[in-house]
């Protein structure tokens, strides 16, 4: 039988939140869902079953009675922590609290908290450098991504990973990081899915890298399994079941390929994001644009035995 009895879930409003929850009480698990709406209207996105606490992260004193006043009264076991700004526009001190501060703190009460045993934290592929230097199959001991100059998106990301990973074996609570691939869907700041929504599609010219995606419906198996395991602990990536090249995706999407210089899609998806309000960064994505950098995932399959089904 599955250790996971009672789960708290933020981020629970999001597509991968709703979906995990649903998934959660597939299992028979209790659900506590978070999220920064009001309950009338977090309602509508959140499966019927599930019970509702609105909580602004970013604030300890409402992160602080969340813990230790509905998880506490409910007897949580397991954390799923989703709750992350997705806009790669926003940025500043709030945002930071949110993406990372949030993180360290709810650690630091589930650690003092009588009841819960296991925090899943739903980190990111894109953590990982990608450039030629380096195997185009990452595994978990894989070098993050620390260059200078990175937009804040991607450094609180890699901060918050470091964060989790910093905690594991200190103490009683067990802590598992996921490394997703994109999460191919709507409303995910899936940088792909953004990136084929243009109907003429600018790749580098002489470049047609592999790419790996995830579905909505794998990554919250995957996050699923991670808190019902009998030993969770540590960092797993985790793959999606297509793989194919950058091209084949675009043609997928009916888009249209158009190859150009790689010095001119900067300023051109640049212009892109101030006129339309898309998110897609070739200054973010511009390694995996030009060379693979695919999850290795055996440790996820071995160990949760997580085994993604596709893109539906």
């Amino acid at each position: 039988m599955s250790r996971l009895k009672s789960a708290l879930v933020t981020g629970a409003t999001t597509p991968l939140g709703r979906s995990l929850c649903a998934r959660l009480l597939a299992s028979g698990c209790e659900v506590l869902a978070v999220g920064l709406e009001a309950e009338s209207a977090a309602r509508f996105l959140i499966p019927e079953a599930a019970a509702y606490a609105a909580a602004d992260l970013a604030k300890p004193r409402e992160l602080h009675d969340l813990v230790f006043g509905p998880a506490k009264a409910r007897s949580i076991d397991t954390v799923f922590h989703l709750a992350t700004h997705r806009s790669l526009g926003v940025e500043g001190e709030r945002v930071h609290a949110l993406n990372v501060e949030a993180l360290r703190q709810l650690i630091a009460h589930c650690e003092a908290h009588p009841t819960i045993a296991r925090l899943v934290y739903r980190s990111y592929a894109e953590v990982y450098r990608v450039d030629q230097r380096l195997p185009n199959v990452i595994d978990e001991e894989h070098p993050l991504d620390h260059g200078a100059g990175r937009p804040q998106w991607l450094r609180d990301r890699v901060e918050a990973d470091g964060v989790a990973c910093a905690r594991m074996g200190m103490t009683k609570l067990e802590i598992a990081v996921l490394r997703c691939a994109d999460v191919f869907a709507s409303g995910t700041g899936s940088q792909i899915y953004d990136y084929v929504r243009s109907r003429v599609c600018f790749k580098p010219l002489g470049f047609d890298p592999m790419i790996n995606l995830l579905s909505l419906e794998d990554a919250a198996e995957a996050l699923f399994l991670a808190g019902a395991a009998e030993r969770g602990q540590g960092v797993f990536n985790v793959p999606g079941a297509d793989t194919m090249p950058l091209g084949l995706c675009i043609r997928s999407a009916k888009r249209i390929a158009v190859p150009l210089p790689g010095p001119l899609l900067l300023p051109l998806y640049a212009l892109r994001r101030r006129i339309i309000r898309t998110e897609f960064s070739y200054g973010l994505y511009k390694g995996r644009m030009h060379f693979p950098g695919i999850l290795d995932g055996r440790r996820a399959r071995e160990v949760l035995g997580f085994q993604p089904a596709g893109v539906s």
